[in-house]
């Protein structure tokens, strides 16, 4: 592992600081984390390297192991796991952020939301995440293509290496990222690592002039350095540690249920007195019964075939199934759709079923959002606080009946956003606040206005009765 020291060390040799790079690429991608990552990627995906890679083995009389290629081997990947991780990153922020100032959203980049959702997912999946705040707006960087390059004497991230390439033949193409600035690396095949663009600053100020065209002013730097990381929990480990074991037996019994059912429907045939044929006959009888169906036996010998078939066993699987179903939900702490049911759609029994993806984010996740979205605000110099309005199923009826009950007590905003968040309006919140602001002050000018008349019409009475008592 290498460490900032290390990269102090180079001094300014550039050809020292270009093995750095190199030599910090290979020993990240050596690293256990990232090899983790990579898996879990797998998984995020739809696949599962393990069931892929399964094959079924069978031994001679010898005792040697053979690939058998006889059985079945249905290979069957679940989709539990991309399911569950998109599910609790869409409960915390599938309803964005929000903060307490008007201007903050607006100024963190129209795409904010999505980026922050994304370094989230990113992170929950490899383990790490991180985001670069780019000027006015965020790009978000995962454990596979960026070294973080950390301090032995406090822990943080100084120096940032980011790599990639569009194939394995192409030019690999590398960003350096420091403190005051970042320097763009290119590698050919075949060649060494050279500079593609020097060292610029993060912040840059460029002026176009009929003269000289489109010129580099001024530029600065930010205070701290501009890339944050995003850690899932305080152990900074995949979602998939620890569980993968589950999900594979899950998928691996899944498959071996399909492979006897498969088994299960093809055909075995006894062949009585036909001590004569050797295996090529039998391959033979069976081609004949595949094209033709018809075979024939000789009744004077007493020669005759019966098919026969088997039940397969599924019965056991499925309970089994079902059963290790129930403890990835639990593992997981993920929110089961079938604990809801016709029968129990309460609200206290849906608040029941959230319980356990409500630990996970007040826990884990919740913390360490807001940790990430503090430290790009601090670059962004903006003081605000985020918060969240989790995205859950509700029974409307019932919580629309308890917020009526309930209005006296609370003023007209807060009533206003929890019937169109149990409504599932939430986004027409800022048009529907403009609305009514809009209709309040229509209603009160008219008010104003009428009561202006009330005033004159009493001012007229007041003078006539005056007029009439002299």
């Amino acid at each position: 592992m290498l460490t900032y020291e290390d990269w102090l060390a180079c001094g300014e040799d550039e050809q020292k600081k270009k093995d750095f790079i190199l030599r910090a690429i290979s020993s990240h991608k050596r690293s256990d984390e990232y090899k983790e990552a990579v898996v879990a990627q797998q998984y995020l995906k739809g696949e599962n390297p393990t069931i892929m890679n399964y094959e079924k083995i069978i031994y001679d009389m010898k005792g040697l192991a053979h690939v058998d290629m006889w059985t079945a081997n249905h290979k069957i990947a679940s989709q539990f796991y991309p399911m569950a991780i998109k599910q609790v990153v869409a409960y915390l922020l599938g309803n964005g952020v929000r903060f307490t100032k008007d201007g903050t959203k607006k100024a963190l980049g129209p795409l904010f939301d999505e980026r922050v959702l994304k370094a989230a997912l990113y992170g929950v999946n490899d383990g790490q995440s991180f985001g670069f705040w780019n000027w006015d707006h965020i790009d978000v960087f995962r454990l596979t293509e960026f070294v973080p390059v950390k301090s032995e004497e406090t822990g943080e991230i100084m120096l940032g290496i980011r790599w990639w390439r569009l194939d394995k033949n192409k030019p690999q193409r590398v960003t350096l990222y420091e403190l005051d600035g970042y320097t763009e690396y290119i590698q050919r095949q075949g060649k060494a690592m050279e500079i593609m663009q020097e060292k610029r600053t993060y912040k840059i100020t460029v002026a176009e002039t009929a003269a000289e065209g489109e010129t580099i002013r001024e530029g600065e730097n930010y205070e701290s350095f501009p890339i944050v990381p995003f850690y899932p929990n305080e152990y900074k480990l995949s979602a998939l540690h620890g569980r993968r074991n589950t999900l594979d037996a899950y998928d691996l019994l899944t498959s071996d249920m399909v492979n006897n059912c498969d088994e299960g429907n093809l055909i075995y045939w006894v062949l009585t007195n036909c001590g004569g044929m050797d295996d090529l006959d039998d391959a033979k009888f069976i081609e004949q019964l595949r094209t033709t169906h018809v075979t024939h036996a000789d009744g004077d010998s007493g020669a005759k075939a019966e098919a026969h078939t088997v039940d397969a066993p599924i019965d056991a699987s499925d309970k089994a199934i079902d059963k290790l179903k129930a403890k990835l939900y639990e593992d997981f702490q993920a929110f089961n759709p079938e604990s809801v049911t016709a029968a129990n759609q309460s609200a206290t029994a849906i608040r029941a079923a959230y319980v356990p993806m409500d630990l996970k984010c007040d826990i884990d996740l919740e913390p360490q959002v807001t940790a990430f979205i503090t430290g790009i605000l601090k670059l962004a110099g903006i003081e605000d606080q985020p918060s969240y309005q989790r995205n859950r199923l509700v029974n409307e009826t019932e919580e629309t009946q308890k917020l009526v009950m309930q209005a006296q007590y609370l003023d007209e905003e807060y009533i206003r956003q929890k019937l169109l968040t149990v409504n599932g309006d939430i986004d027409m919140l800022e048009e529907m606040n403009r609305r009514m602001d809009a209709e309040n002050a229509t209603r009160l000018k008219e008010a104003e206005r009428r009561l202006k008349e009330l005033e004159k019409e009493k001012a007229g009475a007041g003078g006539q009765e005056e007029s009439e008592a002299e």
